[in-house]
């Protein structure tokens, strides 16, 4: 799974389903789910803008 942070508050995430189990999904919705309710999120700076190319 990739994720891609867009500012102000937009998170997008790629899967690739053909190389993705389900496991994987939920391992990965469990600890998105953990960091949002711990907040952790709220610790980190905000990120440098780059140049898209």
């Amino acid at each position: 799974m990739h994720g891609d942070f867009r500012s102000p508050d937009v998170l997008r995430l790629g899967f690739a389903p053909l190389y993705l189990r389900f496991e994987d999904v939920w391992d990965s919705v469990v600890a998105l789910r953990a960091v949002l309710e711990g907040e952790e999120w709220r610790s980190h700076p905000e990120p440098q803008l780059t140049a898209v190319t």
